[in-house]
């Protein structure tokens, strides 16, 4: 091991992380983003976001979704994220939208350390990542800028940082959670880690233990909070009580995978109020997906080797099935056992080779922005082509834009 890459691992370590590469893998090399491609992310993602917070779109996607969705809210998740694959072959391509983006304080300090520990710092072709505090200072500013957006002021109770248990003792994100608590601390809010049983509602005010519950970030892959856990949180949600972020709305109308068919065919635009201007953006960065159905699962089995799928309600990669594991057969078991897929059509992304030189990674984008703004990128480095395989000598990738 390189002696930067020792002294960059025990940076992300002594700075909150889980241990490098054992519990956490980052690779000790960088991704250079061309200027005019993020330019054009950047109107991307502006785009998206007028499209989603339109009236047309959002009484539309929400009539099909739990009742618990079809409630407008006010919340803007400060921490969504846009996954894009950067095709040498068709551009950038956006392949989702994960309002509930993990690894983005791990990003800072994996861009920031590696900037600092490595000879980046005299590229001048580089644009300089925010210092960790810096960004820390900026992530606080969102977060008070949705409290008093939504409570109008700074409200007596507790920031509550949520997810299940099982997350909480095994997942790899847990030291994040721990990072944004010790954050939210540090601006002087009271706050706690818990999960939904954790929690109560006594008719007038959600409580962990006798304290209230006010703003609530929520963490958890239950998106419409079916579990019978989130029984007091959905209560509290319901009567206005408690600002949680994302909650079943947004992920209504932003993140569930078949909102990828609406904007990537021209199918539904009048009904979704999609422009036609709109349309040439979206057709053109958004790869055709559908929704399996029974009319079309024929064809798109025919053409199974151009298509990658995934459940609309998925995450982390978990139920991802590639063109050599599906057929019409399994399809067709997916549609009868009820399980809801999207069928999107296969994005190549560009290479990089490992540090040792011999191995081939395959690379991705991950952009996190508020309110249409991009405060953040990052990337990941896959050992397999066709999915997401974070393992040595694969991870998480220090990701710089270029000036």
């Amino acid at each position: 091991m390189s002696l930067v890459k020792e002294k960059f691992f025990a940076a992300l370590h002594a700075s909150g992380m889980p241990e490098v590469p054992h519990d956490f893998s980052v690779v000790p090399s960088a991704q250079l983003i061309p200027h005019a491609t993020l330019v054009e992310i950047d109107d991307f993602i502006r785009l998206f976001d007028r499209v989603t917070t339109r009236a047309a779109w959002q009484q539309a996607v929400t009539a099909p979704a739990p009742e618990i969705a079809q409630t407008r809210r006010a919340e803007i998740c400060f921490f969504t994220a846009w996954d894009f694959h950067l095709s040498p072959e068709q551009g950038w391509q956006l392949i989702e939208c994960n309002d509930n983006g993990s690894g983005f304080l791990f990003a800072a300090l994996i861009n920031r350390l590696f900037y600092e520990l490595s000879d980046l710092a005299q590229e001048r072709s580089i644009e300089p990542p925010a210092s960790v505090g810096a960004f820390k200072e900026q992530l606080a500013t969102l977060i008070e800028r949705e409290i008093k957006g939504f409570f109008g002021a700074f409200p007596d109770g507790l920031c509550f940082v949520l997810d299940t248990s099982d997350a909480l003792r095994g997942g790899k994100f847990y030291r994040e959670f721990i990072l944004l608590r010790d954050l939210l601390r540090n601006r002087g809010w009271r706050s706690e880690i818990g999960t939904p049983d954790d929690l109560r509602w006594d008719g007038h005010y959600l409580l962990l233990d006798r304290q209230p519950v006010v703003f609530v970030i929520n963490r958890s892959t239950d998106f419409f909070w079916e579990g019978e856990a989130f029984s007091p949180l959905r209560a509290a949600y319901l009567a206005g009580k408690v600002y949680v972020a994302p909650n079943p709305f947004t992920y209504a109308t932003r993140s569930d995978k078949r909102l990828l068919e609406f904007l990537s065919l021209p199918n539904w635009d009048q009904q979704l109020g999609i422009l036609p201007d709109e349309r040439v953006l979206l057709s053109a960065h958004v790869p055709a997906t559908y929704l399996l159905r029974e009319e079309n699962l024929d064809g798109i089995a025919t053409k199974k080797a151009g298509f990658f799928f995934k459940p609309a309600h998925g995450f982390a990669s978990h139920g991802v099935l590639i063109s050599s594991q599906v057929g019409k057969g399994r399809l067709r078991q997916l549609l009868r056992k009820g399980s809801v897929y999207v069928a999107q059509k296969t994005v190549p992304k560009p290479t990089l080779v490992s540090e040792d030189g011999k191995v081939t990674l395959w690379t991705d984008l991950r952009v996190w922005a508020y309110g249409g703004e991009r405060y953040l990128i990052s990337g990941r480095a896959s050992k397999q082509r066709d999915r997401l395989d974070l393992a040595p000598p694969g991870g998480w990738l220090p990701t710089f834009a270029a000036k």
